[in-house]
């Protein structure tokens, strides 16, 4: 008998309506906030996700599905969505149309990660883009969201800690400090050995 590849699972007819009320919530909440829902192809070129994550990283350098098609490109299964949310603006001039575009998603991604409890091969995630906008007010929207999506499934008594990396001047001065107290104490530090 064939079976769901390990690591994927099927949502079956008793656990649709569940989804959909989760969905429904997500949804509601970023409409309220004036989202519009963007949808990206489930694949995409390989070398967008090399680009806009970093080749470097653990996703594009292990966790990716990617195969050739039959024209030998590159494809891969997308593994996160502000890559494709960003491709979808550029390729289609959203930023022509209006400064700020305000676009949330809830999409299948995938990494093929070694499956344990909790983590699939496939997942569903949902998560929203400001793009052409710098205010702050920006992040306080996006964390006001997600407080709003956790009270809406019925979570009760939430607490938010915020923290922040400083300015852009801080974290230089931050930086320079702690050059200063680590220059005599370099003998101490471990040494980060490249592929370790």
């Amino acid at each position: 008998m064939i079976k769901a590849i390990k690591g994927t699972k099927d949502i079956l007819p008793d656990s649709i309506e569940k989804w959909k009320y989760v969905e429904n919530i997500i949804s509601s909440v970023f409409k309220h906030y004036n989202y519009s829902e963007i949808r990206t192809p489930i694949f995409e070129e390989t070398s967008l996700f090399v680009k806009g994550i970093g080749e470097a990283t653990d996703i594009v350098g292990k966790e990716m599905y990617t195969f050739e098609d039959r024209s030998k490109t590159s494809i891969t299964l997308k593994p996160e969505m502000t890559a494709s949310v960003v491709r979808a603006f550029i390729e289609h001039s959203l930023g022509k149309k209006q400064s700020l575009n305000k676009l949330y998603y809830i999409s299948p991604m995938f990494r093929q990660e070694r499956p344990q409890a909790g983590r699939l091969r496939e997942f569903h995630q949902f998560g929203a883009e400001a793009l052409g906008g710098s205010t702050p007010l920006l992040d306080v929207e996006m964390i006001s969201m997600a407080y709003d999506i956790l009270l809406g499934v019925g979570l009760k008594d939430l607490t938010i800690k915020i923290n922040s990396l400083g300015t852009p001047e801080s974290r230089k001065n931050y930086t320079q400090k702690l050059r200063e107290y680590l220059k005599n104490k370099e003998h101490l530090l471990s040494v980060a050995r490249p592929g370790a």
